[in-house]
């Protein structure tokens, strides 16, 4: 009885769907800074392939420089990787969810003033109320120059930030 190969080797399209997929990893590591590229320990034929693919200008380059990168990307076990970035993303999105949120907050406070400090107060408890309503007013002082309410607004973005978000968060 002959031997049955197509058991054991996967089909032409999912070696298709698997370098695709390694190429776009690397695609995504090209666009990582390189403090973030160190933090992923990659072979040192990979790290080279893709410093000189963020080097390289014309599209042409580029274009084989990621062909290239996919290729190395199929010889190597990219799990530890993907896990990292994924790592990475979800903490990025943790952090553009705080940042939003404490805009929300200045926000409000800055638009509807003791009424939105009071919410904020009954909240979160123990704020420095005196502090926010300093910044809340300067934030809305219509007669003020452009510059210092901007400057106040940054100021009472950055207080409820400390306040809001835990120091391990951020």
């Amino acid at each position: 009885m002959p031997h049955d190969d197509t058991a054991e080797k996967p089909s032409k399209s999912a070696r298709k769907r698997d370098a695709q997929d390694a190429q776009q990893l690397g695609e995504r590591l090209i666009a990582l800074q390189p403090e973030e590229l160190d933090a992923l320990s990659l072979p040192e034929t990979l790290r080279d392939a893709i410093d000189l693919a963020q080097r390289i200008p014309s599209h042409g380059g580029r274009a084989r420089q990621r062909q290239y990168i996919g290729k190395l990307m199929r010889s190597i076990d990219s799990t530890a990787i993907e896990a990292t970035l994924a790592a990475r993303h979800r903490i990025s999105l943790e952090l553009a969810r705080q940042h939003k949120q404490v805009e929300a907050w200045r926000d409000r406070l800055v638009h509807e003033g003791v009424g939105g400090r009071r919410v904020l107060a009954s909240e979160h408890p123990g704020l420095p109320e005196q502090e926010l309503a300093s910044l809340i007013d300067r934030s809305r002082n219509v007669h003020a120059p452009e510059a210092e309410r901007s400057r106040a607004s940054r100021e009472l973005f950055r207080s409820l930030r400390a306040l809001l978000v835990a120091p391990s968060d951020r």
